[in-house]
């Protein structure tokens, strides 16, 4: 074969690449892709919730510019392909110290959620790149004439269309809401805009026997028999939630798996009076999609919508959707993620409520 073709399909190969892992971090949508990518790539490695959204945009906008370039004559030797060895040497010593501290787990998020990769794969990918590339130099004749205004353009104009794809938004603040259980009970649950009154599920409301003074020990043993009551934190979207049981979920609109899990919950809840009441944070993606979110769960649970950043730092380091959470009085004794070995499990669920405080804090 000759050295041209060959080239010419090398260069092909080293654009493809790329191209796809830019586009693959723009997966489902820009905004989505990109603030997931930061909240799980870059926040780990310390970076900024101020500095992060510019930096994730400017990298992505780069890789785009670099796939193109590879394919322009100008100053190919010269800048491009040293320019694209040394982003992926970086790559590989990232994802190297994150193997090693964290071992091989996880997406490394090269191309995304599109194609999850674990940080081996990464490296391989990544050193196989190299390799190309250093082919590459030795069968390219030395640059000709070229313009680097072009070049210079090409980079601009990838980084400035990331800043237009996704255009970075002020993170909302949700500030503490006074507690009222007779909003609770009214089902009065904040959007990320308004107040918005949401129906509630018919339940059984629990009545509280008045303590008497003919029985103080028996008193004195069922105060014991409770969890002391605790601040957890999400008053400011349920107001009352640390009140006795509740159920708490992190659901994405469109996510199939957390819709399976919304109406299992549901089912649960039909079949026993004395269920906890669910409250659902929603992550503010596709949003148009509430309504058959609850027409496939079966009913309408409280909720709250929030930007997709503050959903990722509300759900946890490491965590995945759908998640589900067993608060009383604003203790956490259980919290499901994602759909491996801490997925939903029903079945185990059903027991845990059940359970008396005496087991669950052993």
């Amino acid at each position: 074969m000759k050295k041209e073709n060959l080239s010419w399909i090398l260069r092909l190969i080293i654009s493809a690449l790329f191209i796809v892992s830019a586009v693959a971090k723009l997966y489902p949508s820009p905004y989505f892709a990109i603030s997931t990518f930061e909240v799980k790539q870059l926040y780990p490695l310390g970076f900024s919730e101020g500095f992060a959204p510019y930096f994730s945009r400017i990298l992505i906008g780069i890789e785009f510019a670099l796939g193109i370039a590879i394919l322009l004559k100008d100053y190919l030797k010269k800048i491009t392909i040293p320019a694209t060895i040394l982003l992926l040497s970086v790559f590989v010593i990232h994802l190297s110290y994150t193997t090693f501290i964290s071992g091989n787990s996880g997406n490394c998020g090269c191309f995304g959620e599109l194609l999850p990769m674990t940080p081996v794969e990464a490296i391989i990918k990544n050193i196989i790149a190299i390799g190309l590339l250093i082919w590459l130099i030795k069968l390219l004749p030395a640059d000709g004439k070229s313009n680097f205004w072009l070049l210079k353009s090409v980079g601009l104009g990838c980084v400035l269309a990331l800043f237009m794809l996704a255009p970075i938004r002020p993170v909302e603040k949700v500030t503490e809401e006074p507690t009222s259980e007779i909003q609770e009970n009214l089902g009065v649950v904040a959007d990320s805009t308004s107040l918005l009154t949401v129906e509630i599920p018919e339940t059984e409301v629990p009545t509280t026997n008045v303590p008497t003074v003919e029985n103080p020990e028996v008193d004195v043993k069922k105060a014991e028999e409770t969890p002391t009551k605790v601040k957890s934190g999400y008053e400011k979207y349920f107001p009352g939630i640390d009140t006795d049981k509740k159920i708490l979920c992190y659901f994405v609109p469109g996510c199939d798996h957390c819709m399976d899990t919304a109406k299992e919950l549901n089912e649960m809840r039909k079949k026993d009076k004395n269920f906890p009441p669910i409250y659902v944070i929603f992550m503010n993606e596709e949003p148009e999609k509430v309504p058959t979110f609850f027409e496939f769960a079966g009913t309408k649970f409280p909720y709250k919508m929030i930007d997709v950043i503050p959903f990722w730092t509300e759900l946890g380091d490491g965590r995945d959707t759908p998640g589900v959470k067993y608060l009383w009085n604003g203790n956490e004794f259980k919290y499901y993620d994602g759909i491996n070995e801490n997925k939903f499990n029903g079945a185990e669920f059903k027991k845990l409520i059940k359970k008396p405080y005496s087991e669950l804090k052993k």
